[in-house]
């Protein structure tokens, strides 16, 4: 389970305090979970909180009972991120060495680890660009490479931050599909109100707070006529 508790997140600017969420409580059991919002809404923050990425600033965020703040390392081994920009998680020359590093902690042995990179990479549909330059993949497969250095670990949780955002609508389309096929459960920021519907439970978050929260056509419908009804 994913529970914030009264969590908040606040930072320092040199004209005083900025609220990023107002304090929000939450009790996510659902298997996919959509946020949704306009642009510096607080959607990227709230998402953030759920693998120690950000801290609360008061109140707590739990990950099955593991609060952030005191047990960060192995929430975020339960918890993969998937970032808007893959460069910012592919760190290694090749897809093949930058999925073995994601698996260091996890196989000590150097041969078995780069054979289970390679598993990993077949099942994300990259087994034949394994040993390309990352520099030679498109937007869509490097999405995909970051998605399986995440997957890599097996996490539990696997939060994704407007993942499609900067994809044409076929790599959208692939990535997107990779996403909602995953056993391990999923929470979407996006833009995407397809994505959204897709959804089993949607958040909808406007001016650092959740505004709504409920099933995904309603949250959609809610988000929409907040859009519109905005000068």
């Amino acid at each position: 389970m994913i529970e914030l508790q009264s969590a908040s997140v606040v930072v320092d600017s040199p004209q005083g305090p900025i609220t990023l969420l107002e304090p929000t409580s939450l009790s996510l059991t659902e298997h996919r979970i959509g946020i949704i919002g306009p642009n510096g809404s607080g959607k990227s923050t709230l998402a953030r909180l759920l693998n120690g990425l950000v801290l609360p600033a008061a109140g707590q965020v739990l990950i099955n009972g593991l609060d952030t703040g005191h047990e960060g390392r192995e929430v975020r081994r339960r918890v993969g991120f998937v970032f808007t920009h893959p460069d910012a998680q592919l760190v290694m020359p090749t897809p093949l060495e930058d999925v073995t590093l994601s698996l260091r902690r996890s196989v000590t042995d150097k041969r078995e680890r780069r054979e289970r990179a390679r598993e990993v990479l077949a099942g994300i549909g990259l087994a034949d660009r394994a040993e390309v330059s990352v520099h030679a993949l498109s937007g869509g497969q490097k999405q995909l490479l970051a998605l399986a250095g995440v997957l890599a670990t097996d996490p539990e949780i696997v939060v994704a931050d407007e993942p499609t955002t900067l994809l044409d609508l076929r790599n959208a389309r692939l990535v997107a599909d990779r996403l909602f096929g995953l056993r391990q459960r999923l929470v979407l920021v996006t833009h995407d109100l397809d994505l959204a519907r897709r959804c089993d439970r949607v958040l909808v978050v406007d001016d650092a707070r959740v505004v709504f929260d409920g099933a995904s056509d309603a949250a959609v419908d809610h988000y929409i006529a907040l859009a519109e009804a905005t000068p």
